[in-house]
């Protein structure tokens, strides 16, 4: 699965470089996600208590959110992320 989540990783910075510039606020919350996720990823995988990923799903639907009101374009990237999370526990 980490496959598809780094796929659909590559095509939000694709959207982003394609689609404009994005406001300061969105951007931080963006590489924070980014930064995220790709520690989890790098991680192997621990038993059941391990690596904390609390929060992780609930902070990408709310940029979601937000991107939807300012960059529809890139929302369903984002919403697509968010499933994929969702479908992996986090």
């Amino acid at each position: 699965m980490d496959t598809k989540l780094k796929e659909t990783l590559r095509q939000l910075h694709a959207s982003l470089a394609h689609h404009g510039p994005v406001d300061d606020e969105l951007m931080v919350l963006l590489r924070q996600l980014d930064s995220d996720i790709k520690q989890i990823l790098d991680q192997p995988a621990e038993p059941e208590g391990g690596t904390s990923t609390y929060g992780l799903a609930e902070r990408t639907q709310e940029i979601t959110a937000q991107f939807a009101a300012k960059h529809p374009a890139l929302e369903p990237t984002l919403r697509e992320l968010t499933r994929i999370l969702g479908n992996m526990g986090i």
